[in-house]
């Protein structure tokens, strides 16, 4: 009989990790650091481990708990609430486009899909020319990439991909669109096709079993269900972190509150929440730039049916890509979109699906035959698309408000086009965008008619997305980012942020190897500040 999977949580539980869990706080207390890192995802992980590498006394701050291999059973009714923002349900204000951002110890990095990408090479130029960040080129962080894809298992996957993915493939092929292979964080893989419920076999290579695991090895001190309220400001310099325990349902505070002092502060909830916290702070911010400028990579979706089974739900999640319709057109011209096929789960592909009663049920009745593609909008290059702001709603909760310009819609009706000519080309026997008013198409030529005569408006049009970026865009000048190409924040001495928000636009590729090498250099730098300090 095979031996049960090893979990390195527990084991490291066992080892005698400090770790700290807000739930099960008799009593408020004071803490002291060198650093204190609010987040545990891409950029707190990684910063996480630098630091505390370098001997500097780190301690971690989790909003959400300490789930592992143990706790992930791949059933999607338990994930999405104790793993998600909002139990997977957050959305924009007006509820037009749901959020999918991860809320556990290591963050999305724990439930995302593994695709990872380096930051496109028209995408840094745009940075060095809009925003005077010259030192972010392909040149100056091909090292710190190279770093992070060692340090994570980032390589092309070693199997064939499967049908789903194959299916973007060959029908992009038919069409003489060009596709390639996506590299994955793993070592291991069982290719299970769960990613987005934990990994139960830890061959994902998320903060949750690489870089926080070694940070508590070294010495560092992780917090969970314990939520970030505000920074306390004193003259030019963050005095302390005021948090609140959270209850066994990682919700309702306890009201017993934990406060962190250290010589620094590192922002690293993502975007949404790192604006939040610091608009909640009362931030220093002059030119009104806080929380302005999030980026979502709004994402289109098309569903298809196919004779053969195709069975999304089996298999490495995503594996093949198209850049086409990114490439072919120019940066700053009409809107452009990346091309992948998302894993099938139940819950996810019903609360995703347009329509409802029996036509929704039928395409339900069909999941084994069903097939899906995203189009990843490329957002921030144009006037017409400046993204969203984040403000505080009543309870000082976060929300993201995201207008959709005409632009973008533009940019939404070409890709369900595109999407929907790929999967005929594929062989599909019908294709179902998701919209409200979309028909059931059955050739080519009649959803090539209908998509482009459909209205696109918000609720109307199905919108989601994984990847929010900006929100703490860095420059130089203050004037056109609320943090310098460092990551400080400026105006605070002791304050830096370290995740996605930093990116004065989104990047046009999945973002988490972005911010693992962006935030390594970052954290590289501040630790040799802080050791000679």
């Amino acid at each position: 009989m095979s031996s049960p999977i090893a979990d390195p949580i527990q084991a490291g539980l066992a080892r005698g990790w400090d770790v700290i869990d807000g739930a099960r706080l008799a009593a408020g207390r004071t803490i002291e650091a060198d650093v204190v890192i609010v987040g545990s995802g891409a950029g707190g992980g990684v910063s996480a481990e630098i630091l505390a590498q370098a001997g500097l006394k780190v301690v971690i701050v989790e909003e959400g708990a300490l789930k592992s291999s143990s706790d992930f059973k791949m059933r999607e009714a338990d994930a999405y609430p104790a793993l998600y923002q909002e139990s997977a349900a957050r959305k924009t204000r007006d509820k037009a486009i749901n959020i999918l951002q991860g809320r556990t110890v290591g963050g999305s990095t724990t439930v995302n899909w593994t695709s990872s990408f380096r930051t496109p090479d028209a995408t840094l130029a745009h940075w060095q020319q809009h925003f005077g960040l010259a030192d972010y080129s392909s040149a100056v962080l091909a090292p710190w990439f190279a770093r992070m894809e060692e340090r994570l298992g980032v390589a092309p996957s070693l199997t064939p991909p499967n049908e789903n993915n194959d299916l973007l493939r060959r029908g992009a092929a038919k069409l003489g669109i060009a596709t390639g292979a996506i590299r994955r964080n793993v070592k291991g893989c069982w290719n299970l096709g769960y990613c987005g419920m934990g990994c139960p076999t830890n061959a994902k290579q998320s903060m949750l079993v690489t870089t926080i695991p070694s940070a508590l090895d070294h010495k560092a001190t992780l917090i969970t269900r314990m939520r970030a309220e505000r920074l306390v400001f004193r003259g030019d310099a963050v005095d302390h972190l005021v948090c609140s325990a959270l209850g066994a349902d990682g919700l309702a505070p306890t009201g017993h509150t934990v406060v962190l002092r250290a010589r620094h502060f590192v922002v690293a909830g993502g975007a949404i929440n790192s604006p939040g916290l610091l608009l909640r702070s009362r931030a220093p911010d002059p030119h009104g730039l806080l929380g302005r400028r999030t980026f979502l990579h709004p994402t289109a979706v098309s569903g298809a049916v196919f004779k053969q089974r195709v069975d999304g739900y089996a298999g490495a999640p995503q594996t093949i890509y198209s850049d086409h319709f990114l490439d072919s057109v120019p940066l700053g011209g009409a809107i452009g979109y990346k091309l992948e096929a998302p894993p099938l789960h139940p819950l996810l592909l019903a609360t995703t699906l347009a329509g409802f009663g029996q036509a929704h049920a039928q395409m339900m009745q069909q999941f084994p035959h069903v097939h899906a593609l995203l189009a990843l909008l490329r957002d921030g290059f144009h006037a017409e698309s400046a993204g969203g702001s984040v403000a505080l709603q009543a309870d000082g909760a976060p929300v993201l408000d995201y207008p959709v310009t005409p632009y973008v819609w533009d940019g939404v009706r070409r890709a369900m086009l595109s999407m929907a000519e790929v999967q005929f080309a594929a062989g599909a026997t019908s294709v179902q965008p998701m919209h409200e008013m979309a028909a059931n198409y059955t050739s080519w030529t009649a959803a090539k008619q209908g998509i482009a005569g459909l209205p696109y408006r918000s609720h109307v049009t199905r919108l989601v997305s994984a990847h929010v970026m900006g929100g703490c865009g860095m420059s130089p000048d203050p004037r056109l980012g609320v943090t310098g190409p460092d990551g400080s924040y400026h105006g605070v001495r002791n304050l830096s942020v370290h995740d996605g928000s930093l990116f004065p636009t989104s990047i046009g590729a999945n973002p988490q190897l972005t911010i693992y090498a962006v935030t390594a250099r970052l954290a590289d730098a501040l630790a040799r500040v802080l050791a000679k300090a």
